[in-house]
């Protein structure tokens, strides 16, 4: 591991203890909880599918997936996150497979999955572009990729690192919807943009910058 994962995986495992007291990470709010499974079960096929969840966290998002029968295997480079995700569908009583990994290229193969399921993830990466080219690959033909995201920072919040050592991170402080539109558009038949500011209840409450997710067909 490159000393820019490790640092950024020392700070990830660092908030893991508090990660969930977030609204929209936790779920702990029925109604927070309920607005995220709608939404996922919308962007997700119908039946049973295999899923990834790259940067997967406490597993929150990866839980409502398994709750609807679809098989789900999550990636994140912090081991405590990945722990915590793992108790955290045990104690849910369903099943789903955890790898500690970078989520910009998680170790599994190529072509074995029917979606990718990412969440606020894409500003961590040193390397965005490259690494939504080897999502692509990941998917089976057909295949959909599922990217929640947003724009909650300004433009010079790019030039220092949020990671002693991590470096300037080309998308640091987020991507926008029209931004990341032209990035994955090449890479796929298909694709939308669904907004999500004014969706208060998977928030938590009101929001004021973009937050959006953007469904795309291989």
């Amino acid at each position: 591991m490159t000393d820019s994962r490790r640092a950024i995986g020392e700070y990830w495992d660092a908030a893991a203890a508090c990660f969930d007291d977030e609204p929209d990470h936790g779920l702990r709010a029925a109604e927070t909880r309920e607005a995220w499974a709608r939404r996922v079960r919308k962007w997700l096929p119908a039946g049973s599918a295999e899923v990834l969840d790259v940067g997967c966290g406490t597993g929150s998002l990866a839980e409502l997936v398994a709750a609807d029968g679809h098989r789900v295997t999550g990636v994140d480079l912090a081991p405590r996150m990945v722990a915590r995700a793992r108790a955290k569908l045990a104690a849910a009583g369903l099943t789903g497979r955890f790898l500690v990994g970078d989520a910009g290229a998680p170790p599994v193969r190529e072509g074995g999955f029917d979606v990718l399921l990412c969440r606020h993830l894409l500003w961590t990466l040193p390397e965005p572009e490259r690494s939504l080219g080897a999502w692509v690959r990941l998917l089976r033909p057909g295949g959909r990729l599922v990217l929640v995201e947003g724009r909650w920072g300004g433009a010079d919040e790019r030039a220092a690192p949020y990671v002693v050592g991590a470096g300037r991170l080309p998308w640091g402080g987020g991507v926008s919807a029209e931004q990341l539109a032209a990035a994955v558009g090449p890479l796929v038949t298909r694709l939308r943009i669904e907004p999500l500011s004014g969706a208060a209840e998977l928030w938590g409450g009101p929001v004021t910058d973009e937050r959006y997710a953007l469904v795309a067909d291989r």
